[in-house]
């Protein structure tokens, strides 16, 4: 996408969106089981980055990853069935939502805090070697730029003047601890600590993140050496699916049940616990849905706007049922 189309974009948060959505709902039966970290929230920072990139272009992911293997076009129902452990899934039913690889899209994900700045400083120094002039790009939250590999990959991409593009998705809580608990300085300052040269961006604007991002990868391109991309966002379900403090946060029942057991475990006082319970839940509200931020630019073409709605909800409905009647039917994928 050489110019910005923001109904493109929208599309593309939009599919990811439904897609999550629709894992949400599996989840809550039963039908995925263990922990489930969705991208909620992240779209715009996603769509902004991945509509940019070209074939051969390689990216390494978090355990929230489903987002950019969704955008960069890998087959959904292959992903559901490998969030079922099915035999037919992506990696055939051994990756989980975690740890996923797509070979044809040279796209990695890891559940290992931090993993994404050596996998995709890898990934450019092969391009590098090849001479092929594209980029590889590691996506990563706050809590992982205090990570030793993460500052070591930033370091050699750094020396190495290697086609990184390190995009920095910052909801300011690392599971349970803010940024200004755990990081000294800024973000933005440590990447240039290593000669980086960086961008800030409200992420809940796929717009600006678009904008920012074209000029990152036009440098990467030319071999001016790894970029930084610093994007605030909000994590829409906490840091994982049925997070126990966010639900504890939204039913005040719930919270009275829970808080003398949270306090036991946490060694805190009752007072210190119930304030941490409402802030995770305030974390979810305080900068907006990015969906709905841009949804609001498009108002004017309601029609249109209508229009792509209907047809990704149709899409992301024909393709689950597609999914579930593999699963439950034992019928191989072709």
């Amino acid at each position: 996408m050489n110019e910005i189309d923001i109904w493109k974009l929208y599309k593309m948060m939009l599919r990811s969106r439904l897609f999550e959505n629709a894992v949400t709902k599996l989840w809550k039966e039963g039908l995925i089981t263990g922990e489930m970290h969705l991208g909620i929230g992240e779209e715009a920072i996603v769509a902004g980055v991945v509509s940019q990139l070209e074939d051969g272009d390689a990216m390494a992911v978090t355990h929230r990853g489903t987002p950019q293997f969704i955008m960069r076009g890998v087959d959904p129902v292959s992903l559901l069935l490998e969030f079922f452990g099915h035999s037919e899934g992506l990696c055939k039913g051994q990756g989980g939502h975690m740890h996923l690889f797509s070979k044809e899209h040279l796209i990695a994900a890891s559940g290992i805090v931090g993993a994404s700045g050596p996998a995709a400083t890898g990934f450019a120094l092969a391009l590098s070697y090849k001479k092929l002039n594209k980029i590889a790009v590691a996506f990563f939250g706050e809590g992982a730029v205090n990570q030793g590999m993460m500052m070591e990959s930033m370091n050699l991409a750094s020396v190495w003047n290697l086609p990184v593009l390190f995009v920095c998705c910052d909801n300011d809580w690392a599971v349970t601890t803010t940024t200004n608990n755990c990081t000294g300085g800024t973000i933005l300052d440590r990447a240039k600590g290593f000669g980086i040269e960086g961008y800030s961006v409200n992420g809940t604007d796929v717009e600006a993140v678009w904008n920012v991002t074209n000029q990152a990868i036009s440098k990467l391109r030319k071999n001016s050496g790894p970029q930084f991309i610093h994007a605030t966002c909000t994590h829409m379900e906490a840091h994982l699916l049925g997070d126990l403090l966010l639900r504890n946060n939204q039913d005040p029942v719930m919270m009275a049940e829970t808080a003398e057991p949270l306090k036991q475990y946490a060694g805190e006082s009752l007072d210190e616990v119930l304030l941490l319970v409402r802030k995770i839940g305030a974390q979810t509200k305080k900068k907006g849905d990015p969906i709905v931020f841009t949804k609001k630019k498009l108002k004017d073409e309601e029609d249109r706007l209508k229009q792509i709605e209907e047809d990704v909800a149709k899409e992301i409905e024909e393709l689950t049922s597609k999914a579930l009647e593999i699963y439950k039917g034992g019928i191989k994928y072709d």
